[in-house]
């Protein structure tokens, strides 16, 4: 099988594409379908529509003609799906908050990846419904990909940047899985705030280094000092990099995401996709 035949990602049985319903989710409904010929999976597109109560005094009329909209708009995914040979099943969710639904239904239908789109790149302000996207990532049972509009993902040139921690460690592992499988090469990135930090970053490179050697994959290692998230986004513009992938801290949130809030800005200003990886870690 070659690589552009190959399921990029393992174990992609189910994917779920969460959209506002603006073009900007036109990159992930994309992407998304490609996932899914390559790997055979079965995917949900899904919608969400706050609760309002000004409804009540606007009048039910402007809540039906939305909601007809938003009905419409899954159905035409799920004919763009059908035409490609797909299976899809279209939600409408309704709830006071948009994330939770999100992540609840992905836990209901175990999804292996969560797929959503972004708001330009001014930053998570304005993806996908405010910050669904940041705490759809925060509390996802699964892998988070975020496509903006014009990414498309070739799995050339992957960066996976890390802080040596188990999650970013997920990550690396995650990455040379994809190489693996697409023939890709990788960058491994650390970033140092400064020169007392450049023997961690080293050590934390080293590590995805030899683990990317073990499988004979194309590594780089950088360690450069600067603020991390504005050295990654530059990295990767610089680097023809189109799948960047970082991790995540599970249901803390993203004041503990990988070296504070770097992941957030990365997603929130990257020209390309961003891979988020959970870490599976023992109860306590």
């Amino acid at each position: 099988m070659s690589s552009a035949q190959m399921c990029p990602i393992s174990k992609l049985e189910k994917l779920l594409i969460a959209t506002d319903r603006s073009a900007f989710s036109e990159g992930a409904i994309r992407e998304a379908i490609n996932f899914a010929k390559k790997c055979s999976s079965r995917f949900y597109v899904v919608s969400a529509m706050e609760t309002n109560p000004e409804y009540e005094t606007i009048g039910a009329n402007v809540f039906q003609k939305e909601e007809e909209e938003a009905i419409e708009y899954l159905e035409s995914i799920k004919t763009r799906a059908s035409q490609e040979g797909l299976y899809c099943q279209s939600m409408l969710l309704h709830g006071n908050e948009p994330y939770r639904l999100i992540v609840d239904t992905a836990s209901e239908k175990m999804v292996d990846m969560i797929v959503i789109g972004r708001r330009g790149r001014t930053g998570l302000m304005k993806v996908l419904m405010g910050s669904v996207t940041t705490k759809v990532i925060a509390h996802a049972p699964c892998k988070v990909l975020v496509v903006p509009k014009a990414a498309r993902i070739e799995y050339k040139n992957i960066l996976v940047a890390t802080d040596g921690s188990e999650h970013s460690i997920a990550a690396a592992s995650e990455t040379i899985g994809i190489a693996k499988r697409c023939g890709s090469s990788i960058i491994a990135v650390s970033v140092a705030r400064s020169d007392a930090e450049m023997k961690e970053a080293k050590t934390n490179v080293s590590r995805v280094v030899e683990m990317a050697q073990k499988d004979s994959i194309p590594v780089e290692a950088l360690t450069p000092i600067g603020r991390a998230h504005d050295v990654i986004v530059e990295t990767a513009g610089g680097r023809a990099v189109d799948l960047i992938v970082m991790g995540t801290y599970g249901e803390t949130g993203l004041r503990k995401f990988l070296m504070g809030s770097t992941t957030e800005k990365v997603i929130g200003h990257a020209a390309c996709a961003v891979l988020v990886v959970k870490a599976e870690l023992p109860q306590s």
